[in-house]
């Protein structure tokens, strides 16, 4: 009966950890790290006197790219996942609009400006964990 207790306390207070590990940030990680880097490299590389569809689609094969690898990482990644959302969101309405042929010049710009804005702020959060 004594081992049975102890067993079961011991399951329970296993998988409360592996509760709480899925709420601990993730830690540094060289590919995520190498990545943004590359995502915010494209962004700066944006030139809006080209054709837009071709530079929108390499910006999100990059950012998907990521969120693969971070998912397949496993829970603790989630939160490296959220940083990335709003410039999935970002390129995705770029890419529609650029395939209905609606991407303007002055829309690209303004589309470039927020994702150095948004990648600097990615590349920020995620070289800055530890």
């Amino acid at each position: 009966m004594k081992r049975l207790i102890t067993l079961l306390v011991l399951s329970l207070t296993l998988s409360g950890c592996a509760s709480v590990m899925s709420l601990i940030p993730s830690f540094w990680d060289a590919n995520q790290s190498a990545r943004i880097t590359d995502v915010r490299l494209r962004v700066e590389q944006i030139n809006c006197d080209q054709p837009q569809l071709p530079q929108a689609l390499q910006v999100q094969t990059d950012l998907r790219w990521f969120e693969l690898y971070s998912d397949s990482k496993g829970a603790r990644q989630q939160d490296v996942i959220r940083v990335i959302a709003p410039m999935q969101e970002s390129v995705s309405d770029w890419v529609k609009r650029s395939t209905d042929g609606q991407g303007s010049k002055g829309y690209c710009e303004i589309k470039k400006k927020l994702l150095q804005t948004q990648a600097k702020s990615a590349a920020s959060a995620i070289l800055g964990r530890f």
